[in-house]
């Protein structure tokens, strides 16, 4: 396997190998961590990992009775992540490949990065000005049965599209430019979803691009049967998900 150590990007959402990641980076730890990968030079990877947050880690930890108004905030690379950052994010990431990093006139950072490889997050180090991880790389492996689990996905995800886009009474592009390389639909169709983080997360972990999508169309038909039994319930409260701070 192969072992990298990249600066480590925690986000509410998850990002998913081929996927565009754009950021709004204003945050002085994650801005500290633009300013290094831009000493990269252009033709090389600006490459850093992101990993899902679990359950809103990145705010202040609850104590009993009431805030204390005249405590400071926390600040460092760790801040909001607890003593032991690695156990506030989720074990699998995504590695991202920063096509785009442009400094604002502020000093803050508009990034468009894309999804690369999997990796697991082996330890996080906190002694710098941002955080960096190790990171081992995951192969994708396809499993039995990925290409006809495919095509089941992409006509069930069609179907979901269809019925989304008259909950929201507006229509959808037919789908019919969508991939049909395995782990590719998997990938695209985890992202397009309107699931919540740790299902997200448990698409981007699964062992294999068949476990992936036999999972994607169980959670395709069981959405689009909600949707088509909800007709009335308002286009906000079925698009609602969460979002990332950055």
């Amino acid at each position: 396997m192969t072992i990298a150590r990249l600066p480590l990007f925690p986000l509410n959402s998850v990002l998913f190998p081929g996927l565009v990641l754009p950021l709004n980076v204003f945050e002085e730890r994650y801005r500290a961590m633009m300013r290094e990968l831009l000493k990269t030079p252009e033709e090389e990877p600006r490459r850093f990992a992101v990993v899902a947050i679990r359950d809103g880690h990145e705010v202040a930890p609850a104590e009993p009775g009431m805030p204390d108004q005249t405590a400071l905030p926390q600040r460092g690379p760790a801040a909001g992540f607890g003593p032991d950052p690695i156990r506030a994010f989720h074990g699998v990431g995504c590695v991202a490949d920063a096509a785009t990093i442009r400094e604002r006139a502020d000093g803050t950072f508009e990034v468009l990065a894309t999804g690369t490889t999997r990796v697991r997050l082996l330890s996080v180090d906190a002694s710098g000005a941002f955080l960096t991880a190790e990171l081992e790389e995951l192969p994708e492996e396809q499993g039995e049965e990925a290409g006809p689990l495919a095509e089941g996905v992409l006509r069930a995800f069609r179907q979901y599209q269809k019925r989304l886009a008259g909950a929201r009474e507006r229509s959808l592009a037919t789908g019919a430019d969508l991939p049909d390389e395995p782990p590719v639909v998997s990938y695209l169709v985890a992202a397009a979803m309107m699931l919540d983080t740790p299902t997200k997360q448990r698409l981007l972990q699964a062992p294999d691009t068949a476990s992936r999508l036999r999972d994607e169309l169980k959670l395709l038909r069981s959405e689009t049967a909600i949707i088509r039994n909800l007709p009335s319930l308002p286009a906000s409260d079925l698009t609602r998900s969460p979002t990332s701070l950055n």
